[in-house]
């Protein structure tokens, strides 16, 4: 009886395990003031690509994935993906070997080296993005089609920061007021989601009363 239990527990508990150690899940460290998806997180807790983390005023927190640590300073949201993180606002300090990039916006900031240690910081606030090499040089490359103003232009090809150096970019300026895809999901009040979905109810029952021919029988007396 015991070995059918411990067989049972194996093979139930081997492909979660297996599937987890596929997930580039990362392990998020803080002491309060930190929430995963809208729910406190504890001291330790792991991550998973498309999970929101946000630091509360006056409390930080470390993100560790293999090769690379962050530290997410206070009253910053970000998105954390495989390899790349989504800066909604906040600051950030990166440090890699495996060449992990942050999103601001239509902006990444990507190490040029992915082998070496390089440690960056991005920051967004009020629309400034500054990205500052501590060590080893990072790219700055737009994406997508937007507004370009000169300063933007150069980003276009990729704006190298070296190892010292510091650059800044205006949000409306590099992006034409492009939303990041945090704050399009953040902007959706789910209050407009139920009322758009009462509405379409009651027009759909509208339509199925006036059109649908009453509740009696269909014949050729009576069309």
């Amino acid at each position: 009886m015991l070995r059918r239990i411990l067989t049972w527990m194996l093979v139930v508990w081997l492909p979660a395990s297996l599937q987890a150690a596929d997930t580039k899940s990362a392990v998020l460290h803080s002491q309060g003031g930190v929430w995963v998806n809208g729910m406190e997180a504890a001291d330790a807790s792991a991550v998973f690509p498309g999970d929101l983390l946000e630091t509360k005023p006056g409390f930080t927190a470390s993100l560790s994935q293999d090769g690379s640590t962050v530290s997410i300073q206070p009253e910053s949201v970000v998105k954390f993906e495989d390899n790349l993180l989504v800066l909604d606002h906040g600051n950030l300090l990166v440090g890699t070997t495996t060449g992990m990039r942050v999103r601001v916006h239509c902006l990444t900031v990507i190490p040029v080296s992915d082998t070496e240690w390089t440690q960056y910081e991005v920051t967004d606030v009020n629309g400034n993005i500054q990205v500052a090499a501590h060590k080893k040089d990072v790219r700055i490359e737009l994406e997508g089609n937007h507004a370009k103003t000169p300063s933007a232009t150069e980003a276009t090809g990729g704006t190298t920061v070296h190892e010292g150096e510091q650059a800044s970019r205006r949000e409306s300026e590099a992006c034409g007021g492009a939303m990041s895809p945090v704050s399009v999901l953040k902007a959706v009040n789910p209050a407009w989601i139920a009322a758009g979905a009462v509405g379409t109810g009651i027009l759909i029952c509208w339509l199925a009363h006036c059109f649908g021919g009453g509740s009696g029988p269909v014949s050729p007396d009576k069309p």
